[in-house]
């Protein structure tokens, strides 16, 4: 899995999808055996792609069924056609264009598949559904081109704290979760820690990804400023809400400068770093790539990288390098490269948290020194043992990787009670 694709949108395999309307028709069961009912239902797995998982939910029915990408803002999306034939089921599906099939058998109460979609043929693993419950109230901010859809998730009924957590780069979602990495519900986990220690917190999916697909429909039209016009806009809403005692920022990785930025210009009380970047993107990511990329793509990089921080987009982009620097993406890396993390914390008025895991892959040690140098009365602390999606792992990437698609462990034992202390300044 290339986790040096930190910043950009990837292009996967159902990306950019509309929700046309396909008639889906049930073509009966066909041969000797009769079909078995236990197809029916709501299956979940994940895709095995060359760029790692990706979740899907499939609605198998008699006569119809639907699929889901809750990564991408693919909802119920209907089949073209479902085929059962006893313990086999075949799926068909339009999407704009785009022929889908899945192919599955059913056998221990599982669907062993096959996922296919414009030549490519990936296994998939779907088990029944489970529904999981919704624990936070959702909230309409209003914000540049409409409503920003928010989760709250509320600590207790008394005036308290509340701390705004802005999840990493690419499609990650409020939960954590990934297209790219995979389902670890590691800011799901955050916000309801931090909830029954006394402390509210609102995330959200940000802007054209799950529930705010809506607000940025064409990747051209991003900006890094929009993000952190988004969080200012929250941060400033909170503040004006009475339910609150104070209002804290918790950033994770490239949601660490899109939260100090956005502290900046509001004056938060705290400012939590984990997994922070502390040098300049074009530095972290050719750092990623030189052991990644043949020479002469490494040094395309370099130059390409360079013209972005002049603010020139470049045209020519060789075919290897157009997942990262596709000329739709350059708006937005021209905005993010214009930043040196350490110096803008410099800036951030309020108390300043910075943990960093020592198993990170993605964000190293460097960084967080780096990100204390530019403000030196921040308080830094090193996990031992957490990696990038906060959960214990070890140094070893196979092993690190395979935990972030791992939703069933626990986050890092240190992690909860460092920003609970912090945040309510607990010595």
């Amino acid at each position: 899995m290339k986790k040096w694709l930190l910043f950009c949108c990837t292009i996967l395999l159902l990306a950019a999808c509309g929700q046309k309307e396909v008639t889906a028709q049930h073509q009966g069961t066909k041969g000797t055996n009769a079909m078995n009912e236990q197809f029916i239902g709501k299956w979940e797995g994940s895709i095995e792609t060359p760029n790692g998982p990706l979740p899907i939910i499939v609605d198998l029915q008699k006569d119809s069924g639907t699929l889901s990408v809750p990564a991408q803002g693919l909802s119920n999306f209907p089949f073209q056609s479902v085929t059962y034939t006893g313990d086999k089921v075949k799926v068909s599906i339009n999407l704009n264009g785009s022929a889908i099939a899945i192919n599955g058998t059913i056998k221990n109460e599982q669907i062993e598949a096959t996922f296919q979609q414009n030549g490519g043929k990936y296994p998939l693993t779907l088990k029944a559904y489970k529904e999981q419950p919704v624990t936070y109230d959702t909230l309409k901010i209003p914000v540049q081109n409409g409503n920003l859809t928010v989760a709250l998730q509320k600590a207790s009924p008394s005036p308290s704290p509340v701390a705004l957590i802005i999840a990493g780069s690419g499609p990650t979602d409020k939960d954590g979760n990934s297209a790219l990495a995979g389902k670890n519900n590691s800011l799901k986990m955050l916000a309801e820690g931090l909830a029954q220690q006394g402390i509210a917190t609102v995330r959200y999916d940000k802007r054209g990804l799950g529930d705010n697909q809506a607000l940025l429909t064409k990747e051209e039209d991003g900006t890094f400023d929009q993000y952190v016009d988004d969080a200012v806009q929250i941060i400033q809403t909170l503040m004006a809400d009475k339910a609150y005692t104070s209002v804290h920022v918790i950033g994770h990785s490239e949601g660490s400068l899109i939260g100090l930025l956005a502290a900046q210009q509001t004056g938060v009380e705290s400012f939590v770093s984990i997994a922070g970047a502390g040098r300049p993107l074009d530095e972290v990511l050719l750092e990623q790539l030189k052991g990644q990329l043949a020479p002469k793509l490494f040094n395309e990089s370099t130059n390409i990288l360079t013209a972005l921080k002049q603010g020139e987009q470049v045209k020519n982009i060789s075919p290897e390098l157009q997942a990262l620097f596709r000329p739709s993406v350059q708006p937005f890396l021209i905005s993010l490269l214009k930043y040196q993390p350490a110096n803008e914390l410099a800036k951030v008025k309020g108390r300043v948290l910075l943990l960093q895991g020592t198993t990170d892959l993605q964000v190293k040690e460097a960084d967080a020194e780096a990100l204390k140098k530019g403000k030196q009365e921040a308080k830094l602390l090193y996990l031992e043992g957490m990696n990038h999606v906060l959960k214990k792992a070890p140094a070893d990437r196979a092993e690190n990787l395979a935990t972030y698609a791992d939703p069933s462990l626990p986050l890092h034992e240190e992690l909860l009670p460092a920003i609970q202390q912090f945040i309510k300044n607990e010595k």
